[in-house]
């Protein structure tokens, strides 16, 4: 059969050639020669699709080594009528005119229910020797019987190829298979969809679509059109293309009709969220693994070459890794189609499988028990012995999560693979992870495993009970989220207890023991028989915190010293004591019952806890039982001295005890009561906290009161306000304030009588205290003792 065959001239418009306006050498585009019989329809329609348009930079008068780098668009094209256009254009030199190079396009017609003579595919065209590069003479196109193959794109220029296109692969098969699926329904098929090769050479973009050839079924590649080089891709009729680096299309994240791959740009690096396609993945290694004959092997397995499954049980067959995912994609498929594959492939393929691999995942061993279930028996007891050493160590894998140990252990079951001995560690390790991320309960296979495994089970709420008492939060987190049940034949005091939180001294009424008690209640254990479900009650109840002095002396009391030493609660005692704030009413400035509270609490716990408590917490205690014994009126001076000396060992104090310990001092150093040397050891301590705690004492509404209704303490605090001036800045700031903004208000609000009164009790202490009353006093300017007595004297 010979073909039908058009030359195709492009050269630029220019003065008439020698020949004149009708010769060969006539510039402009045109057909030059043409086989006699092609409908004119058709050499319109082809017309478009035989000219050259030289690369951007293209010299306009190339020499021979120039012309020889200029880039062959070597096409394939389906027109209208079903006919097939296989055409080469290249690029020529310079007419006879002496103007700028042309170009020169020899095209054949395949008629569209047949390939080229002796069925070579298209694509093996490229480069044939019978390619003319120039208009035949005389205008008549000579007898035309086959294109015979370069050789140029043989297997072993294709697999050299795809080796030094590895990294690109994956990408471009992806497409490939893409392009090749929506091909297959015409009707929904997208004429502009294309793959676009970015090549500086198009003989590699000849490689690639040759390697694609290869992959598809022969009555695909037959019909894949393309061109190895054009100017404007968008605007190609063909479904891959081949352009230059400068005519690449620029990305456009919103059209999907031009899947780009630029092979000249630096190595692609996937995207970490973006799905992977096995498929082509499995491809890319059979091409690296020199194997390509395989997609033909596969086409002919149920599924065709682009089941990922068929052509990963071919790839396995042969000795080639397809990778963990085509692994799982192989035996996936082999449960479905094992009859098709035979009994020889079918043993070869249990072979593979045997064989260890690092990377299996948890689905691939899923699938793998699918699989087991469609062995025959031996194969499948093969297969079970196999893969027993990886399950277990799967099983007993200490890494993070616990997904994938679940999902192992239950590939065992179905194996028949003992795992008894592991479950105790995948307990632990499952109970650590439910207790770190409580959203890991829903796991469904972890609850399927649960209900399948009374030990697992079993061990896993002991693990947790364990787990519960040191963390006894997360343990209500968790409980809270899951519909975990707690059996009736184990203790598990500790779940049992965060299964009833909330435990808070509201849910006691306000008192915090009460609530303590229903929790030990609830879990079933007494503390003196396990101490340390009294640490998980204390914890639940007090959420990390400490109960109130009254409670922690009653906790105390009512449980004894051995539980909480032995529970090492003795320390949420000891914050008690120490950490928590004192309460005040709200009609005065005193102290509630709770500083009692706390002195006894203190000195219960250095009764309780001698060896236990550290020199500076016992030196805290010893501060808070003294200021107890101050505030009950047990104590002898030095009051203030002995306060600050214990101070000092109790370094650095919590805050909420100086308060405590301040306020009890000062209440008692602004009463008429304290010894007489204590104002004085106040005013010489020169203790900025310790005088700031007396003067907010002494600006409270019970010292006003007494000043307003008590004459002689009205009396009392003058001379105690008025004592030593110039003793120091921090006191001379303490008493100027005192007597101004509260003596001073005070005083000129009493009565006549009263006033006298006070004058009265000053006299008794001495005349001189009278007269500095009445000179500080006295309305009107200031005398030189008011000013003495306003804090104006030196400090020292």
């Amino acid at each position: 059969m010979s073909l039908a065959q058009l030359h195709y001239t492009s050269a630029p418009q220019g003065p008439d050639g020698p020949d004149g306006p009708d010769g060969p050498d006539r510039p402009g585009s045109r057909f030059t020669a043409v086989t006699p019989g092609i409908p004119r329809s058709l050499l319109k329609e082809a017309e478009p699709l035989l000219g050259y348009e030289p690369p951007r930079d293209a010299p306009e008068h190339p020499g021979a080594a120039e012309l020889a780098a200029f880039p062959q668009a070597f096409s394939h094209t389906l027109l209208s009528d079903g006919t097939r256009l296989l055409a080469r254009a290249v690029r020529t030199g310079a007419n006879g005119s002496g103007g700028p190079a042309g170009s020169h396009t020899h095209a054949v017609l395949l008629p569209g229910d047949a390939g080229l003579p002796g069925g070579g595919l298209p694509i093996s065209a490229w480069n044939s020797s019978r390619w003319a590069s120039a208009a035949p003479a005389g205008g008549s196109p000579a007898q035309l019987e086959a294109l015979p193959p370069s050789g140029l794109l043989g297997r072993e220029a294709l697999v050299g190829f795809a080796a030094s296109r590895g990294p690109w692969l994956p990408g471009f098969l992806a497409s490939l298979r893409e392009l090749a699926e929506e091909a297959s329904g015409q009707q929904d098929a997208d004429p502009a969809a294309r793959i676009v090769l970015v090549e500086r050479d198009s003989a590699d973009v000849a490689l690639w679509i040759a390697l694609a050839c290869a992959v598809l079924p022969r009555d695909r590649a037959d019909l894949l059109t393309f061109t190895t080089y054009t100017r404007r891709p968008r605007d190609a009729r063909q479904r891959i293309v081949g352009v230059l680096p400068g005519d690449a299309p620029e990305p456009d994240g919103r059209d999907h009709r031009c899947r780009v791959h630029d092979c000249t740009a630096p190595v692609p690096v996937p995207a970490e969220h973006t799905p992977t396609d096995i498929w082509a993945g499995i491809a890319a290694r059979v091409w690296l693994g020199r194997a390509p004959e395989l997609f033909t092997e596969a086409a002919a397995l149920p599924g065709g070459v682009f089941s990922p499954g068929a052509l990963a049980v071919v790839a396995l067959c042969a000795d080639l890794a397809p990778g963990p995912d085509g692994r799982t994609a192989a035996a996936g498929w082999a449960h479905t189609h094992a009859r098709a594959l035979g009994d020889a492939r079918l043993r070869r393929l249990v072979e593979a499988f045997q064989a260890g691999a690092e990377d299996r995942t948890a689905a691939e061993f899923a699938a793998l028990t699918r699989l087991f279930t469609a062995l025959p028996e031996d194969l499948g007891q093969r297969l079970a012995a196999a893969l027993a050493p990886e399950l277990r160590a799967g099983v007993a894998d200490s890494g993070p999560g616990i997904t994938r140990p679940v999902e192992l252990l239950r590939v065992a079951d179905v194996l028949g693979v003992d795992c008894t001995d592991l479950l105790p560690g995948l307990a632990h390790r499952l109970a650590r992870s439910l207790l770190a991320g409580p959203e890991a309960a829903d796991n469904p296979d972890l609850l399927t495993v649960l209900e399948e495994h009374f030990e697992l089970r079993t061990a896993l709420l002991s693990a947790l009970d364990a787990l519960a008492a040191e963390d006894p939060p997360a343990a209500v987190r968790l409980l809270g989220r899951t519909s975990l049940a707690l059996t009736a034949v184990q203790a598990l005091p500790h779940l049992r207890m965060c299964a009833g939180a909330p435990w808070t001294p509201a849910a006691g009424g306000g008192d915090g023991l009460a609530a303590l008690n229903a929790a030990l209640r609830a879990c079933g254990v007494s503390p003196f028989t396990d101490p340390l479900v009294l640490r998980t009650a204390v914890r639940l109840v007090w959420d990390g915190g400490a109960p109130a002095p009254g409670e922690a002396r009653r906790l105390l009391s009512e449980t004894g010293s051995d539980a909480h030493r032995a529970a090492g609660t003795w320390r949420a005692l000891v914050r008690a004591a120490l950490d928590t704030p004192a309460e005040t009413r709200a009609d005065t400035d005193t102290a509630t019952i709770d500083d009692a509270d706390a002195a006894a609490l203190a000195h219960d716990l250095l009764r309780c806890f001698p060896d236990e408590l550290e020199p500076r917490v016992r030196g805290a205690l010893l501060l808070l039982e003294f200021a107890g014994e101050i505030g009950a009126g047990r104590a002898g001076p030095p009051w203030t001295e002995r306060v600050l000396a214990l101070r000092a060992e109790a370094e650095p104090v919590e805050p909420a005890l100086l308060a405590r310990v301040f306020g009890t001092l000062t209440r008692r150093l602004l009463s008429e009561e304290r010894p007489e040397g204590e104002l004085y050891a106040l005013i010489h301590c020169g203790e900025p906290e310790l005088l700031s705690t007396y003067a907010t004492a002494a600006k409270g509404e019970r010292v006003r009161d007494r000043l307003r209704t008590s004459p002689a303490y009205a009396a009392d605090c003058f001379i105690a306000w008025s004592s030593l001036p110039g003793a120091n800045r921090a006191w001379d700031t303490t008493r100027t304030s005192l007597l101004d903004k509260v003596l001073r208000p005070a005083v000129r609000a009493l009565s006549d009588e009263d006033t006298a009164s006070v004058e009265r009790g000053l006299e008794r202490a001495g005349l001189h205290r009278a007269e500095e009353f009445r000179a500080w006093n006295r309305p009107g300017a200031l005398s030189r003792l008011s000013r003495r007595f306003g804090g104006l004297g030196r400090p020292r």
